[in-house]
C-alpha cells in the first residue's frame, strides 16, 4: 500500500442515508474471524455474523468450504446504521484495514479461493459505490498493484457455525488471533478512534 491508513482517501461516491433505519453489507477479505473482528468494533455496526457467499445451501459448511473447491467465499455479514457510519465508510476500512485486496485467493497464511476478496452487493446503489471506490483507489495508485476485489450479487447469506461467531473475542490469545485478527484490530483503534464504539 502506498498510503497509511490514516491518508487513505474517502469514497466519493456513497450510497444515501436516507429511508432505512438498518442496512447490510456482505464482505469477504479472508479469514471471516479477522474481518468479523475489525467490524464489530465500529460505532454504527449493529451485528456481524461470520458466514458463507458465493455458493450454494449444500455446501455452506466449513468442512466443506474448507476445501477450497465450492464457490463460496469466506464472509461477514454486517449490520448498520447508515446515519452513523456509511456503505462507502465500510468500504474504506474493507481496503485500508480489514484485509489486501490485492492478492488473488489469498489473505497472509490463508491460502485458497474461499479466502478470495468480494464485495457482494445488496443492490444496484451498493454496488454502484464499490464499482466507483475500485476505480478511484486503482486511479489514484493506493496499491502498488490493481486491486483483485470481485463485485458481484449477493444470492444468499449462509450464517457459519455458532463456534466461528465472536471467534477473535472469545479466543483473543489464541496465536491465529494474536498474529492475525489482532494487528488489524489495533488499527482500527489507531486510525479511526473516533469511529470506535466505548468499551470495545
Amino acid at each position: 500500500m502506498n498510503v497509511s491508513p490514516e491518508q487513505f482517501p474517502d469514497a466519493v461516491v456513497d450510497a444515501s442515508a436516507s429511508g432505512q433505519a438498518e442496512q447490510v453489507a456482505v464482505l469477504a477479505g479472508g479469514c471471516f474471524w479477522c474481518v468479523e473482528a475489525v467490524y464489530r468494533q465500529l460505532e454504527g455496526v449493529t451485528s456481524v455474523t461470520n458466514g458463507y457467499a458465493g455458493g450454494t445451501a449444500r455446501s455452506a459448511d466449513y468442512s466443506t468450504v474448507s476445501s477450497g473447491r465450492t464457490d463460496h467465499a469466506e464472509a461477514v455479514e454486517i449490520k448498520f446504521d447508515p446515519k452513523t457510519i456509511s456503505y462507502g465508510r465500510l468500504l474504506k476500512v474493507f481496503f485500508s484495514i480489514a484485509h489486501d485486496p490485492t492478492t488473488k485467493d489469498r489473505q497472509g497464511p490463508d491460502v485458497g479461493r474461499q479466502y478470495r476478496s468480494v464485495i457482494f452487493y445488496g443492490d444496484d446503489e451498493q454496488r454502484r459505490v464499490a464499482e466507483s471506490y475500485i476505480k478511484q483507489l486503482d486511479g489514484a495508485k493506493v496499491f502498488d498493484r490493481p486491486i483483485v476485489t470481485e463485485v458481484v450479487p449477493l444470492d444468499r447469506f449462509y450464517a457459519a457455525e455458532e463456534y466461528h461467531q465472536d471467534y477473535a473475542a472469545r479466543n483473543p490469545l489464541e496465536p491465529y488471533i494474536l498474529f492475525n485478527a489482532r494487528p488489524k484490530v489495533d488499527k482500527v483503534r489507531k486510525y479511526f478512534k473516533d469511529r470506535v464504539k466505548s468499551g470495545t
